[in-house]
């Protein structure tokens, strides 16, 4: 994506290497199942052994972090949709 004279730099800085729409879709999407498996399931769910062995992450932490970049990505991609379009809307 190319950063055009209006596009504001949180934007740019958001999606600069995404080239489609649908990529950034992806982008979202993978942030989004990133985040559900930060939830800290092992401290939700003590009684269970396979979780502990599945869900490693034991604080809020790492799910602090991702889910207000998952609405940055959201935001970034709503503005690029109102204001400027994808170069190739075809693969969109």
């Amino acid at each position: 994506m190319q950063k055009s004279d209006d596009m504001p730099l949180w934007v740019y800085l958001a999606l600069s290497s995404i080239e489609t729409r649908k990529g950034a879709l992806l982008l979202i999407l993978s942030n989004v199942l990133f985040s559900a498996y930060c939830i800290p399931w092992i401290t939700l769910y003590t009684d269970t052994a396979w979780v502990a062995k599945v869900f490693l992450i034991e604080d809020w932490e790492w799910f602090t972090w991702s889910s207000p970049m998952t609405v940055w990505y959201w935001l970034s991609l709503k503005w690029v949709d109102k204001n400027r379009g994808w170069q190739n809307p075809e693969n969109a």
